[in-house]
């Protein structure tokens, strides 16, 4: 699957699920050998947890759009996962909501852990070995590297 059939799964899945409050956070289509599976991460647009109920419904509701538009040849399975504790940070209101916490970073020639310190417009910081770094959110990968002590 190349970046192009990626995106166009984001879009078709975020035009399913943002009318309903979820955000998608990512689309990855993964085949284990067997029958590939479409795997969509959510968030709420609200902040609050996802809840099982809420993966029920994102399920129901883009499976149905799938089923119409039919973006994928052959047979696949669609699955749905809240965030957990790798949840990726891809805006710079993620990084605002983990303020204080540690990300894994890579891309835009950098790769560390390090705790997010400062979030100003779009350019997030991290103290790395004691310095600030700052990059532009959308530009490198990030993912949560510790689990808050309570939902953000």
């Amino acid at each position: 699957m190349n970046n192009n059939d990626n995106n166009n799964l984001m879009q078709l899945a975020s035009g399913a699920l943002e009318p309903l409050g979820f955000e998608v956070l990512e689309v990855q289509m993964q085949n284990m050998g067997g029958q590939p599976i479409v795997l969509v991460r959510i968030d709420r647009l609200d902040e609050q947890p996802v809840t099982v109920d809420d993966l029920a419904r994102a399920s129901r509701t883009a499976e149905a759009e799938f089923d119409r538009v039919d973006p994928i040849a052959g047979e696949y399975r669609l699955e749905f996962e809240s965030p957990g504790a790798k949840r990726p940070l891809l805006r710079a209101r993620h990084f605002e909501r983990m303020l204080g916490l540690k990300a894994r970073v890579r891309g835009d020639g950098h790769a560390f852990t390090a705790p997010i310190t400062a979030v100003d417009g779009d350019r997030v910081t991290f103290t790395v070995g004691g310095e600030p770094v700052t990059l532009t959110a959308g530009t490198f990968q990030a993912n949560l590297a510790e689990f808050p002590d309570r939902h953000r």
